[in-house]
This record gives C-alpha cells, sequence and structure tokens, in this order.
C-alpha cells in the first residue's frame, strides 16, 4: 500500500498539497511525519495543520495500514521545506537550496525554471542545469523573508 498516495487521495480534495510521508522503523512506537502545504500557496496554519492530521488519521483507521503502534505527525514544510515539483523550484528561486543529484551534493540557488530542467548557480558562480528527474533530494536551505 502506498501510504503518500493515500494521504494525497484525502488531503488534494482539501485543498493540501502531500510534500512528504515518511514512516521511521526504529524502536518502540514507529512515527509517521507526513509534511503539507496548501495548494493555494498560502502559509499553513495550524488549523490546516490539525484538518489535515483529522483527516488522514481516519483514512490511516480505516485502511490499518500498520499492525504496530504508531504516531501521526503533520506538519507544515518547515525551515527544510521539500521541494518536488517545478512550481515549488519556481515559487523560492533566487533562494539557498541544497540538491542531491546523481550522488553529488549541491548548494546554490535556483536562477530559472524551463520546463522539467533548473538553472542552479553553485555557491562559486558556476551555473549548472539540472533536469528534474535527476534530483534525488532537494531542499531550502534559506527561509524567504515574506511568504511565498
Amino acid at each position: 500500500m502506498d501510504l503518500k498516495e493515500a494521504a494525497r487521495d484525502v488531503l488534494t480534495p482539501l485543498g493540501y498539497e502531500v510534500l512528504e510521508l515518511h514512516v521511521s522503523s526504529g524502536r518502540g512506537p514507529r512515527r509517521m511525519l507526513l509534511r503539507i502545504d496548501r495548494l493555494d500557496e498560502a502559509v499553513v496554519s495550524v488549523e490546516d495543520v490539525r484538518s489535515a492530521a483529522e483527516a488522514f488519521g481516519l483514512e490511516l483507521d480505516r485502511l490499518d495500514p500498520i499492525a504496530d503502534a504508531y504516531r501521526l505527525e503533520v506538519e507544515s514544510p518547515g525551515a527544510e521545506r521539500p521541494l518536488v515539483t517545478a512550481r515549488h523550484f519556481e515559487r523560492f528561486a533566487d533562494l539557498l537550496v541544497k540538491l542531491r543529484v546523481d550522488g553529488e551534493t549541491l548548494s546554490g540557488r535556483v536562477r530559472a525554471v524551463d520546463g522539467d530542467r533548473l538553472t542552479v548557480e553553485l555557491d562559486g558562480g558556476e551555473q549548472r542545469e539540472v533536469a528534474l528527474a535527476a534530483i534525488e533530494r532537494a531542499r531550502l536551505a534559506e527561509w524567504p523573508d515574506t511568504p511565498r
């Protein structure tokens, strides 16, 4: 069962974008971390987090995907916001991002987004084109002065 897809099915109609869903596998009760954003790109409020947790919690109760105890935690994107889609990179252009591409970690600023390709200005000034499909992981490494 794809829990991320289940979360999308429940939360997208409510106006939320599922950015990440991770289930820990350590000792003790598992932790299911769900990071959401609003589809209208407004700031995620405490009420949004509560609503998403309630809706997805009900779906988890219905699906019963994990036999053992677990704790559902729903969060706004936070300081290390994951960047997944071209729109995410457009929205946070010119801010510092950290990317993992083909096993290499890059740090720089997104200067342009053209379809499925990014132009990233690396810390040393070098510009590199990166295909979205080649990005293994991307996070915002700098918080904007005003919400975007």
